[in-house]
């Protein structure tokens, strides 16, 4: 089974899959700038597979959890 993970936060009250205006608006709205996070954490690239991608992303988001100083940031996990 596959599936998707996002980072998100653990009073963020939106999906981040099928409500991604609203779950972003909320996120920056408190200063966490998830995706800025990951941005700088994950080392994505133009020359690796979609699915080499994929798992570093989920690398990136397990790194940011483990190292959660905040204790805001979480991993959701969706099967698709």
């Amino acid at each position: 089974m596959a599936k998707t993970v996002y980072l998100t936060t653990v009073d963020n009250p939106y999906d981040p899959e099928t409500q991604f205006d609203e779950w972003y608006a909320f996120d920056i709205e408190k200063g966490y700038d998830s995706c800025g996070l990951l941005a700088r954490v994950a080392k994505t690239a133009d020359g690796l597979s979609d699915l080499d991608n994929e798992k570093e992303i989920e690398r990136a988001i397990d790194e940011i959890v483990k190292y959660n100083l905040s204790g805001m940031h979480k991993k959701l996990i969706k099967n698709n």
